[in-house]
């Protein structure tokens, strides 16, 4: 009887921890919405500073002015409630983890977090003026630049995705490292292919100009370098803090 209840025990916290997580998007989201509007008038900033005099962003959607700023609402709400979210997660995990896991996820947690914003203002105060400079630049002289608020907000927050995640690659290398899947030396010595991928991985991310690639390759660089550094402190400490684990669990 001790196992079913275990179990039952567990689906009842992370019911909870999940009831926590939307609430805070949702109180969040309640206390934007009257800001919805500006909100999008921030987010369409380099947009709109770079499209000719005379043009102006449209709606070829009726409820498009409605949705679109809400939409964007909802999503910064769940970005603004990430670090809530994921220490519900923490909470939900951390009782099963040993001592040396603790040391390992915990920081893991916030840095992710704040690897994941860090990537989405740079999309945004660098690659979106640089990008929307070069498409109005490269646009026909007889075509009236009009972007659709819609697809803007989609297009943006596809790019802040992509951003976001890819800011993540010194943590992704540490947990490489720490799972045995690579080592920080094997990753050295591929160091010329990852300067190369982050250059194809610049060229299909950001628009098709050399600053903006090169722009996006660099941070890329030295992400992966951070992560390695990083990721051989941990495979140091790894070993002693499983020994140590493996004496306490005996005492």
């Amino acid at each position: 009887m001790t196992q079913p209840s275990s179990l039952i025990s567990h689906l009842i916290e992370l019911r909870s921890r999940v009831l926590k997580a939307l609430m805070s998007v949702l109180v969040i989201f309640m206390g934007l919405a009257y800001w919805a509007q500006d909100l999008y008038t921030i987010l369409a900033a380099p947009l709109v500073a770079t499209i000719p005099d005379g043009a102006s962003m449209i709606a070829t959607s009726v409820a498009s002015p409605f949705f679109a700023p809400f939409k964007l609402t909802m999503v910064l709400s769940f970005f603004i409630a990430i670090p809530y979210i994921l220490y519900q997660i923490w909470g939900f995990v951390a009782p099963g983890l040993y001592r040396n896991e603790k040391k390992l996820v915990a920081p893991l947690l916030f840095s992710s977090t704040l690897l994941f914003y860090s990537g989405m203002a740079f999309a945004y105060f660098v690659v979106f003026p640089l990008a929307f400079a070069f498409f109005n630049a490269v646009a026909p002289e007889d075509v009236l630049i009009s972007p659709d608020i819609s697809e803007y907000l989609s297009f943006v927050l596809k790019i802040f995705f992509a951003f976001g995640v890819a800011f993540e690659i010194p943590v992704a290398i540490i947990l490489m490292c720490w799972t045995g899947m690579t080592t920080p030396d094997n990753l050295r010595k591929k160091r010329a292919h990852v300067i190369v991928a982050a250059f194809v991985v610049g060229m299909l991310l950001t628009p098709p100009d050399v600053i903006s690639q090169v722009l996006l390759a660099i941070p890329m660089w030295f992400l992966f370098e951070v992560g390695v550094v990083v990721g051989s402190w941990y495979t140091r400490h790894k070993a002693p803090d499983a020994e140590d684990e493996m004496e306490d669990k005996q005492s």
